[in-house]
């Protein structure tokens, strides 16, 4: 039976691969990675009156009936297109995190067809629920703010760009803040860090937490909490997947016998 070609099945772990077929597989994944985006962006630009429409829907009612604003002839068009590329993105990213989990973790090539799709599945769902948090709890609250702050100060419109702008870079924001757990097994894979290293890092964690929450499109201090909560949350997760799944750390490798298995058996 044909094999397939490299970047669109994994490489088992008896592979040897030169230069040449590392360069190939990665050009295949990028290859698989665009075709991804142009399909999302043609589905986004079909929906795109959805789309504009319930992206409008976390904007605080008084701001519903003044609507968005638009200051030449061409910006809406290309506020349209910038929404539709931004929102395939959104839809293109969990298959991009999978391509580059599928080629940089060696480990990965010796699991089975279901652990693979049990990876897509963690990632995907990781992703839309951090962009559901974004759009249904952060994204709210962080519009109520700002456009609250100083309201009988100032008469306040809402230009289309900057508002779909603003929306669109949070939702993505708070889809990759929730890939964090992945970002942590990657790591214990490849043997970079382990379980308990993250353990004792956490007032470190801790720290890097309260900052990306601080940097996150939001900026408000409610906002900052409310990602803050979640992200702490899967930083404990990442904890336990690193040591349920983690690989051999660095550092221990000199105990490896020559066929390249620890000693212990395989880091799998």
């Amino acid at each position: 039976m044909p094999r397939l070609p490299l970047g669109l099945r994994t490489i088992a772990s008896h592979e040897r691969l030169s230069v040449v077929d590392h360069l190939e597989e990665l050009r295949r994944r990028i290859v698989v990675s665009l075709l991804t985006l142009v399909a999302a962006f043609a589905l986004t630009f079909v929906l795109r009156d959805h789309i504009v429409e319930l992206l409008k829907e976390p904007l605080p009612a008084e701001y519903e009936d003044r609507g968005l604003i638009t200051l030449s002839p061409t910006e809406p068009f290309f506020t349209v297109l910038k929404v539709c590329i931004w929102t395939a993105i959104l839809l293109a990213l969990p298959v991009w995190l999978y391509q580059l989990y599928a080629f940089v973790i060696p480990a990965v090539a010796d699991q089975s067809r279901r652990k693979m799709l049990s990876v897509v599945a963690g990632v995907s769902t990781l992703f839309v629920g951090g962009v559901a948090f974004g759009f249904f709890v952060v994204l709210p609250v962080a519009l109520e703010f700002f456009l609250g702050f100083g309201d009988d100060l100032f008469s306040s419109q809402i230009r289309a760009g900057e508002y779909f702008g603003f929306t669109t870079t949070l939702l993505l924001a708070s889809g990759l803040v929730f890939e964090v757990p992945v970002a942590m097994l990657a790591f214990a894979r490849m043997g970079v860090v382990t379980a308990q290293v993250y353990r004792k890092q956490w007032r470190v964690a801790l720290v890097a937490i309260a900052a990306v929450a601080a940097l996150l499109p939001g900026g408000d201090p409610l906002s900052m909490m409310l990602l803050m909560a979640p992200m702490m949350v899967l930083y404990v997760f990442g904890i336990w997947l690193s040591a349920m799944f983690g690989g051999t750390p660095i550092w221990d490798r000199a105990t490896w016998t020559e066929g390249g298995e620890p000693e212990g058996g395989s880091p799998s």
